[in-house]
């Protein structure tokens, strides 16, 4: 059975940190690109950062660019999400994403809450 265990959300003011983890168990198929999503109040889901499989290229929103840093550990099959200058917008619940050969997973998401 597949697992997404999300952990590192919380309230944090503005201007502070915060570090997602996301670790991922009983994919067989392997793992590939690794994700995190967020989605604020009354807003669609949107991609924050992306990483591939071996780490080597990632892709962020350009709302988070130099504020936020994706990475991965593949020993461990986790992914993290280190967030910067955190500000009031970054406000949502995140999602971490696995894709895996022929499935793609989502976590069951983390508050953040950064207040002014």
């Amino acid at each position: 059975q597949v697992h997404l265990v999300e952990s590192g959300g919380g309230l944090v003011q503005a201007g502070g940190s915060l570090r997602l983890s996301c670790a991922a168990s009983g994919i067989r198929s392997g793992i590939n690109a690794m994700a995190w999503y967020r989605q604020g109040p009354g807003k669609q889901r949107e991609l924050v950062a992306s990483i591939t499989t071996d780490g080597g290229s990632t892709n962020y929103a350009d709302s988070v660019k130099g504020r936020f840093t994706i990475s991965r550990d593949n020993a461990k099959n986790t992914v993290y999400l280190q967030m910067n200058s955190l500000k009031p917008e970054d406000t949502a619940v995140y999602y971490c994403n696995v894709k895996a050969l022929y499935s793609n997973y989502w976590g069951q998401g983390t508050q953040v809450t950064v207040s002014s």
